[in-house]
């Protein structure tokens, strides 16, 4: 298929493709790199469906939405769907990164391969502290908050990652906001209103760890009825 008709046709798609559906892509993305990685050329919904614990029928659904990309009797072949979800994703986009606030959270951020291995490339850290302007850490130079929208200007800058305290989240969203920048990671822990011409994604680490406690204090219970 001609990729210009195929990108078209994933535009159009896209704007219909419920949030459910996109969340769900990230854990495709993965499965379907650790199958390239063992050597596996080809699967099926079924087998996918065992590793993802997900249906058989909602992984074609979700496909479905894009396209489909497998053939009857067929199935997947692992490399182009992998390549293709990552098409989705926007892995080969280039985009690159700031990290703001070079905290305990911005550097063990900065200090991972998370952004690499997702195409994302991090430029730069900000903070306000002298401590810690000036030096680098995971090979990131930390920049003077008074220099971030000069910076995002000039280096056209797509993602802000704000790992500060969140009584100062609103302000440096504005600040982001006017520097030009379209989406916002945000962990903070304080939801950031929308409105702005931004996408925001938040991440809610207590929400995650007392979903765990939940699901603790559930076997705990069931282990004491048997």
């Amino acid at each position: 298929m001609n990729e210009d008709i195929f990108n078209k046709e994933i535009i159009d798609r896209v704007e219909n493709v419920s949030p459910a559906v996109i969340r769900r892509l990230p854990r495709y993305y993965r499965y379907l790199r650790e199958l390239i990685r063992a050597g596996q050329s080809r699967i099926s919904s079924g087998e996918l469906s065992k590793l993802m614990n997900v249906t058989a029928s909602q992984i074609r659904q979700d496909l479905n939405c894009f396209g489909g990309f497998g053939q009857q009797g067929y199935g997947y072949n692992v490399n182009y769907l992998f390549a293709k979800i990552s098409e989705i994703l926007g892995v080969a986009d280039n985009f690159s990164a700031i990290i703001i606030g070079a905290g305990n959270l911005g550097r063990a951020l900065v200090g991972t391969r998370m952004f690499e291995r997702r195409g994302v490339d991090v430029v730069a850290m900000f903070d306000i502290s002298d401590e810690v302007i000036g030096k680098e850490f995971g090979g990131v130079k930390v920049y003077d908050m008074k220099d971030l929208k000069d910076f995002c200007s000039d280096k056209r800058i797509d993602i802000a990652v704000l790992a500060l305290p969140k009584e100062v989240a609103d302000d440096e969203v504005e600040r982001l906001s006017a520097a030009g920048i379209k989406g916002i990671w945000n962990f903070t822990g304080k939801e950031i209103k929308t409105g702005r011409n931004m996408v925001f994604e938040d991440v809610y680490l207590g929400d995650s760890l007392m979903t765990l406690c939940y699901g603790v204090r559930e076997k705990n219970i069931k282990d004491k009825k048997k």
